[in-house]
């Protein structure tokens, strides 16, 4: 599991703990042959930062009377569940061609190209029954209108992942502007941040409320952030402080921040974003105590 800075230790664990119980469940929960299952809990279960599902629970945390945090469980799961399926992918030969993964083997490696592909495929099936299921309910059953929310915000998400991929690639060895970086990773990486965010959003606020559009805000910026932040420490970090090949950007001639803006202006630039997160989020007062952390844990993380 990765390491976190002790001022943000609590919120993270927690979180961590809690999402690997969960993901635990949601996949005892299903029938799959071998060896696709054991490339699929290869896939899931290996650790990692576990962001997206920490957003999930901190935005839940906003309210104090959430009687929906079944449903933010199970949004946490399908979010994680997308996230490890477009890791197996992209770390194919035929996409970012990496061999390591939190420190492990990636998917493909230990399990051959055809097995990670399929892991891949079934994960993205799993997170949509997940969010369709009753798994975690204790009680009333969550207002079937919630769930269809959630759904299409993870859709449109994952499909807006899937797109920035393809921008991604497509900009390997050439240079592309600043407003042509952010759109990739808006896709890429900040779609699906922003879509944890959101589905925790829909169990506890209407879509009139004024907190909508605000965390809309905080999760457009802390997106754009981390993304900012992983190409910073891929110059920056070593392959065993990352858990992954350290360098990679730059070999595959890839668009990243401090290629086209230097280190120390890609620096400044992701402090900018942090603050614009930060300033959202002061519409919620001390209830946002978890959300900021969590960011602040973003902006100084070393892998």
């Amino acid at each position: 599991m990765t390491s976190i800075p002790q001022m943000n230790a609590e919120v993270l664990q927690q979180a961590q703990q809690q999402i690997q119980r969960d993901l635990q469940t949601a996949l005892d929960a299903f029938s799959i042959p071998e060896p696709l299952k054991s490339a699929v809990n290869h896939a899931v279960m290996l650790g990692g930062k576990r962001v997206r599902p920490a957003l999930c629970y901190a935005t839940s945390n906003l309210s104090t009377k959430n009687s929906n945090f079944a449903a933010v469980r199970r949004a946490a799961v399908a979010i994680e569940m997308i996230h490890c399926y477009s890791l197996a992918h992209d770390d194919l030969p035929c996409m970012d061609n990496d061999l390591l993964r939190r420190g492990q083997p990636t998917c493909h490696v230990a399990f051959g190209e055809d097995t990670a592909l399929l892991a891949g495929d079934i994960l993205q099936s799993m997170a949509f029954e997940v969010l369709g299921s009753r798994l975690f309910d204790t009680g009333v059953a969550v207002d079937g209108a919630i769930v269809l929310k959630q759904m299409q915000i993870l859709a449109t998400a994952s499909s807006k992942m899937v797109c920035g991929q393809v921008l991604d690639l497509q900009a390997e060895g050439k240079h592309v502007d600043q407003e042509h970086l952010e759109t990739i990773h808006r896709n890429k990486t900040g779609a699906l941040i922003q879509a944890a965010i959101m589905m925790a959003a829909v169990t506890i606020f209407s879509g009139t409320d004024q907190a909508i559009p605000k965390l809309r805000q905080f999760g457009q910026a802390i997106g754009l952030a981390f993304q900012v932040q992983d190409d910073i420490l891929d110059v920056t970090a070593s392959t065993e402080t990352l858990g992954k090949t350290a360098g990679k950007d730059e070999q595959v001639d890839k668009s990243t921040y401090p290629a086209l803006m230097g280190l120390e202006q890609a620096q400044a630039y992701a402090q900018q974003l942090h603050d614009q997160a930060f300033d959202a989020l002061k519409y919620f007062g001390e209830n946002a105590q978890d959300l900021n952390q969590i960011s602040r844990f973003l902006l100084s993380r070393k892998s």
